[in-house]
């Protein structure tokens, strides 16, 4: 696998919907996963949010969301991240990419291993893009 880089749209409660409405236009397979499905939040009213929701197409377009978490600000207009992603083999660069992205930035979630199981971080780099880092069965070296 070769490292890849999309839009990631953040959503307040309607994720689900809003990705459903661009399958329906882009088609392609849409996944989704819950945080409870993860255990990723202790508060039941986001049991059933979308904590990442992937689509897609034979045609290369691929687009990620997430319902943003309560605790978390949500700023329509603001509610995009660019999401660099890769395999174990592309692990290095990943890491290399990571620790340019944060100099001058601030890291809002460590590059660590993630409850799926993957090497996954989040940071702001010095201009205010957000970014996401997940390298997939990649666990972080100790």
């Amino acid at each position: 696998m070769s490292t890849k880089l999309n839009p990631y749209l953040n959503f307040r409660d309607n994720a689900k919907d809003a990705m459903e409405f661009y399958h329906s236009i882009f088609g392609g397979e849409l996944t989704r996963s819950t945080y409870a499905e993860f255990q990723a939040s202790e508060d039941p009213s986001e049991q059933d949010k979308t904590m990442h929701a992937a689509l897609t197409t034979p045609n290369g377009l691929s687009l990620m969301a997430a319902d943003t978490p309560n605790a978390m600000e949500y700023i329509p207009g603001n509610n995009f991240s660019v999401s660099l992603s890769g395999d174990s083999e592309d692990a290095a660069q990943l890491r290399g990419y990571w620790t340019r992205l944060v100099d001058g930035g601030s890291v809002t979630m460590p590059l660590e291993v993630a409850p799926w199981g993957d090497s996954f971080g989040m940071c702001v780099d010095r201009f205010g893009v957000s970014w996401l880092v997940n390298i997939a069965g990649a666990p972080e070296p100790s």
